[in-house]
């Protein structure tokens, strides 16, 4: 199974923009799904979760402009970011943690914020 990350790109503060990380298999039922985002010189930061339950969380960071969410009809999870700052520019993965599996990791997608 492989993750494809999708969505990245540059945009100015408080516009918005909608990553996916679609998977090659349906694993996304069985999963709990994370985004990362790394920047330059920064370590990774957790973003947001969604369990195969649908039950989400958010880093401090974005909680009331980002929305992580799940179509499993169509093995996709996406992460809606609104209001963008400049502070949220950074590489972006999708991580798979299915049940008994080793973790699975996205290329990464490169989101920039101009101010």
């Amino acid at each position: 199974v492989r993750l494809v990350v999708s969505g990245g790109g540059l945009v100015q503060a408080g516009r918005s923009l909608l990553l996916s990380c679609a998977a090659s298999g349906s694993i996304f039922s069985t999963s709990t799904i994370r985004w990362y985002r790394q920047a330059p010189g920064m370590q990774r930061e957790l973003v947001a979760t969604i369990t195969r339950g649908c039950r989400t969380n958010y880093a401090d960071s974005v909680k009331g402009r980002f929305t992580i969410s799940s179509d499993k009809a169509k093995n996709t999870v996406y992460l809606q970011m609104d209001s963008l700052k400049p502070e949220d520019t950074a590489d972006y993965y999708c991580v798979a943690d299915p049940p008994l599996q080793d973790r699975l990791w996205g290329q990464g997608t490169q989101v920039t914020v101009s101010s």
